[in-house]
C-alpha cells in the first residue's frame, strides 16, 4: 500500500535522511519508524517486558523431580 506524504517539511526530512544514508526514501522512512519503535520499546521498564514475555511463554509446571547430576548426565546422553 503506498504511503503519500503530504507535508513538504516531512518529505524534505525523509529525502535528507535518504541522501545522508544512501537509502531510498522508502528505506529511510522504514529506518526512522523502526528507530522510534525501538526507542519506545526501550522506554518500557524491563520488569514489564519480562512480565509480558512470561505471560506469553509461561514456564511448564514443576515436575517435582530433582535436577541433580544424574538428571543432567541423562540429558547429555550419559557422558
Amino acid at each position: 500500500m503506498p504511503l503519500y506524504i503530504k507535508d513538504d517539511v516531512t518529505a524534505d526530512l525523509v529525502a535528507q535522511l535518504a541522501k545522508l544514508r544512501g537509502l531510498t526514501k522508502q528505506d529511510a522512512v522504514r529506518l526512522a519508524v523502526q528507530a522510534e519503535l525501538d526507542r519506545d520499546q526501550a522506554a518500557i521498564p524491563l520488569r514489564v517486558r519480562v512480565q509480558t514475555l512470561r505471560a506469553a511463554h509461561p514456564l511448564p509446571p514443576p515436575t517435582d523431580q530433582p535436577a541433580d547430576k544424574a538428571f543432567f548426565d541423562d540429558l547429555s546422553g550419559g557422558l
